[in-house]
């Protein structure tokens, strides 16, 4: 008896599918194979993404965008990036599936930006040889595994803005190998733990709900970059700084630090200094004349007169605090030279600057003098949160009240 074509045509399509299918799994190893498939159907391509086009389980998922194998027998996957990497992309959605922890290999795993959400799944602690792990720029919640301290050879975590919540884990400060750790932009809570690597060299906790002090050995002195803006820290860190001489950024503003600034810091290889908006306090004494470009220690508790060693400073911003006596003449020169680009003096207890009252200030340069105890000699544009009265009242300038 003959067999019928449509019959037969359809049979070969299986048995061709059949022999692809197993030609995939036998060029990659099975649990890599079942754990892609996972992988992509708790995942969808946003509008106008097209990602996973070409995730077609009938050919060999070694040649999908965004998985990379090594070349073992069965091979296994080392690499993989969820979603188009190009700037303009929009990115994924969906969950991450837990058997992302099941890809064994994988030493490096990254989500582009886009709006998957859900928990960080816990068992990628099983990813004993992960180098990398970012999935910033998502819908993330939840608190970050405890877990993640399993991977000893971990060297870049970030996890930037995402909704986290909860602790930054002991565990995850006790990273043997951490040299990168962003968790900016966030709702952690709670204190900065110990970090343990002596290889760190970025810390990104800013835009957060941390709180508490940092002890002085907390922070390792191999860290280059340190931004903790936008918490709830406290305590002074004057110990902390003095160990921290590789910094080339620091950004310790918008938080309720006290103490004194130590004069080291601003002898450090830095170029953009923030401390600004915290409850720092005491004179300022910088070890050597200032080259850090960008200096804002405004709205806080210092006293005392203005260092000299500021005025090679482009852009100084010590507005909002208790500074007195005379500006140094050293600062009209750099202002009316055009060296100095921003000089914000208001709202301090300032006497004098020894300035022409017919000295025209460049248009390149910003110079705020008003709310001091003096009359400013020249007329200069300030900032409108500067307010609008040009002096003190007499009764706050110990000098004014001296004449009456």
């Amino acid at each position: 008896m003959a067999i019928p074509t449509t019959l037969l045509s359809s049979s070969l399509f299986f048995l061709v599918l059949a022999h692809a299918t197993f030609l995939a799994v036998a060029m990659l190893d099975p649990v890599d194979f079942l754990s892609l498939q996972a992988i992509r159907k708790s995942l969808r391509d946003t509008p106008g993404s097209n990602f996973f086009a070409s995730w077609d389980f009938t050919s060999d998922p070694c040649g999908f965008p965004g998985v990379l194998c090594d070349s073992a027998s069965p091979n296994r996957v080392v690499s993989l990036s969820l979603g188009d990497p190009r700037a303009s992309a929009p990115g994924l959605t969906g969950r991450l599936d837990p058997a992302l922890g099941n890809l064994s290999s994988l030493a490096e795993l990254a989500v582009v930006p886009g709006r998957v959400f859900g928990r960080i799944p816990p068992s990628l602690y099983r990813l004993r040889s992960l180098r990398f792990l970012a999935v910033g720029r998502n819908f993330l919640s939840g608190g970050i595994p405890a877990d993640l301290g399993l991977l000893r050879n971990l060297r870049t975590l970030d996890l930037s803005y995402n909704r986290l919540t909860g602790p930054v884990p002991r565990a995850v400060g006790s990273l043997p190998s951490l040299s990168n750790l962003v968790l900016c932009h966030n709702q952690l809570s709670g204190p900065v733990p110990p970090f343990l690597s002596r290889t760190l060299t970025r810390i990104d906790l800013k835009h957060n709900e941390l709180s508490g002090p940092i002890p002085p050995a907390y922070l390792p002195p191999s860290l280059q970059y340190l931004s903790l803006s936008w918490n709830r820290l406290s305590g002074p860190v004057d110990r902390l700084l003095n160990r921290l001489g590789r910094l080339n950024y620091l950004d310790l503003s918008e938080n309720w630090f006290t103490g004194p600034i130590p004069g080291r810091v601003f002898g450090y290889p830095i170029t953009s200094l923030q401390l600004q908006r915290n409850a720092f306090s005491g004179p300022v004494r910088p070890a050597r004349r200032v080259v850090i470009p960008t200096v804002d220690l405004s709205y806080n508790r210092l006293s005392g007169k203005i260092p000299p060693e500021f005025s090679t400073v482009e852009s100084l911003y010590l507005n909002s605090n208790r500074f007195t006596g005379q500006v140094p003449g050293s600062f009209v020169a750099r202002l009316l030279g055009s060296s100095m680009r921003v000089l914000y003096l208001q709202h301090n207890f300032l006497t004098g600057i020894e300035i022409n009252p017919t000295a025209e200030i460049p248009a390149t340069t910003s110079l705020c003098l008003q709310y001091n105890c003096m009359v400013p000699p020249v007329w200069s544009p300030c900032p409108s949160r500067a307010g609008t009265q040009k002096t003190r009242p007499t009764w706050q300038c110990p000098a004014w009240r001296r004449r009456g």
